[in-house]
């Protein structure tokens, strides 16, 4: 041991080596006393962060140099990618190369690690979780579906009696085949599933190890599978058989008694989801200190009821008591319109990522698409009333809908006219929107894939995941001392900013994409309704009794 760190003696500054130490610099792993510390941290050409030495922290495991035995890698050369010594720099192989300080390197290694450990534990991982459910769903819906094709073999083949009982028996082994087929798709796909997440949490584990043991050689030689684990698994669609069930006839005995289709398993190919900084890296647009309206439109209506994007200077419109979408431009000239198909007026709009336009008609419980100016009903609901509609990234739409009986609301998605998701309860069974009341029900999809929902009667915005599961919910900033927060309408941009107009004091809340305040959008704002953003995130406001829309740019 060096003398100046015997126990016996004072342990002297590592520059003058004359002085008591006092302080220490982590950056360059040095003791300091109070004059050496103050010429040191004059360098400006390195970050040095001094600290009283009894606050310093444990020295770093720095590795042995492979080549000199005697020496440990305090530095890292960039162009060969490996820690080296000082007799590996000075020697004359590294010439020329960019030579860092390791601890500088293993700091950037540990942030990729704890961003790789992160995106396992909180997007792919949870993903993996969400699959198992939904096989084992399926799985357990099995004994009904098949059990009613068991059912109807049996019904034909008591009417047939004697004549169709081999037949029927048949029938029975072909469907028990198929139905062990369908379970042995459904076992192997759960088998590759769990199979996968325990890569997924042996990986995470060892990630952890490698970021407590602060071992900069386990941390070099590091190599990232995210990418790997991002293709999801292939998802098991099976095309369940049917019975066709036909008139007896003893001449045709065997086609009378029904035949089943056969059985089809198939794999689709598994999603592939983004990396965690491709879905959160947009560029960065800060807001604006005082936001501005760039344009008003005048459209004409009693009462503005709706409004979205179809362009920058063009959007579609429509009142609380008109039956007649308008799409207007900036200078308020009309290029369009058309009537809803029942003649009342349309609960809301939306306009599809193809420019077309979606009304929802709660006068006949249907959600229509305008192609071409021609009217399809894409959705007719039974026992359920539609009210918002918003198109997602993924070209479904959301559609928030109240029971006939006003007891029950969820937002359901839909691909086309097929129901995908349903979104009502939380995962205590408690109801994740009000209903009665108030019978607006705002939503939009944010691009971090939340499902976001203004629910006026709650005077809330309940934001959800892709999956459905409860992220947070949004009362109102702390410091209002006006009316009840009461949001409205409500719009996701770019930046995955939430904004949601409180109609009643007549501004828009901006918060961030985890709820967080942030600021308020007034514009001298009457009654603001309802909101949109184009794709260069200018906001629109419908004002409701103004009827007039504002263009805001506020990034």
């Amino acid at each position: 041991m060096h003398p100046r760190r015997s126990a016996q003696e004072v342990l002297l500054c590592d520059l003058c080596e004359t002085v008591p130490l006092q302080s220490h610099c982590e950056l360059c792993n040095i003791n300091l006393c109070v004059n050496c510390a103050g010429k040191h941290v004059s360098d400006s050409s390195k970050r040095h962060n001094v600290v009283p030495f009894l606050h310093r922290k444990s020295t770093p495991n720095y590795p042995k140099c492979p080549k000199h035995a005697d020496k440990h890698c305090e530095m890292y050369c960039e162009e060969c990618d490996i820690p080296v010594c000082s007799t590996c720099v000075t020697s004359g192989k590294h010439k020329g190369h960019e030579i860092s300080d390791i601890l500088e390197k293993l700091s950037a290694k540990t942030e990729c690690l704890q961003k790789d450990l992160k995106e396992l534990e909180t997007r792919i991982y949870p993903r993996y979780e969400e699959m198992v459910p939904n096989v084992e769903t399926e799985k357990a819906e099995i004994e009904t579906k098949y059990g009613k094709l068991t059912t109807d073999a049996d019904e034909q083949g008591e009417i047939l009696h004697r004549e169709v009982t081999a037949i029927v028996n048949q029938r029975k082994s072909a469907i028990a085949e198929m139905k062990t087929k369908h379970l042995d798709a459904l076992n192997k796909n759960t088998e590759e599933i769990t199979q996968k997440m325990a890569e997924l949490k042996q990986i995470m584990s060892d990630l952890k190890s490698i970021l407590k043991s602060n071992d900069v050689s386990l941390t070099s030689t590091y190599k990232s599978r995210n990418s790997e684990f991002r293709t999801l698994p292939p998802k098991v669609r099976v095309t369940l058989p049917s019975f066709s069930a036909q008139k007896i006839n003893k001449d045709q005995l065997n086609k009378m008694v029904g035949s089943v289709s056969s059985l089809s398993i198939t794999k689709e190919q598994g999603d592939t989801m983004k990396s965690a900084e491709a879905v959160s890296s947009p560029p960065v647009k800060p807001l604006l200190d005082e936001p501005r309206v760039t344009a008003t439109i005048h459209t004409g209506y009693d009462d503005l009821f709706s409004v979205s994007c179809l362009s920058e200077d063009q959007v579609w419109t429509c009142g609380q008591y008109n039956k007649t979408m308008k799409l207007l431009n900036l200078q308020s000239k009309l290029l369009t319109s058309i009537q809803t198909k029942s003649g009342d007026r349309p609960q809301d709009i939306a306009v599809t990522r193809d420019g077309d336009l979606v009304y929802t008609d709660d006068s006949n419980n249907t959600v229509n698409l305008i192609k071409n100016k021609q009217i399809q009903t894409v959705i007719t609901l039974q026992g359920w009333e539609p009210l918002n509609v918003c198109c997602t990234a993924g070209n479904d739409l959301l559609v928030t809908m109240i029971s006939d009986d006003d007891k029950q609301s969820k937002v359901v998605r839909y691909s086309g006219s097929t129901e995908k998701q349903s979104i009502q309860f939380d995962d205590q069974g408690r109801p994740l929107y009000s209903s009665g009341g108030y019978i607006f029900k705002y939503l939009s999809e944010n691009k971090n894939l939340d499902i976001c929902v203004a629910d006026c009667d709650a005077r809330a915005v309940v934001v959800v995941n892709q999956s459905g599961k409860l992220r947070f919910r949004y009362t109102g900033h702390p410091s209002n001392t006006e009316q009840s927060f009461t949001p409205h309408g409500i719009t996701t941009d770019s930046q995955s900013h939430i904004l949601t107009a409180d109609c009643y004091n007549h501004r828009i809340h901006i918060l961030d994409q985890d709820g967080q305040f942030l600021r308020y959008i007034h514009c001298d704002l009457e009654d603001p309704l309802r909101l949109c953003v184009d794709i260069r995130d200018n906001l629109f406001v419908a004002e409701w009794f103004a009827a007039k829309v504002k263009k805001i740019q506020y990034l």
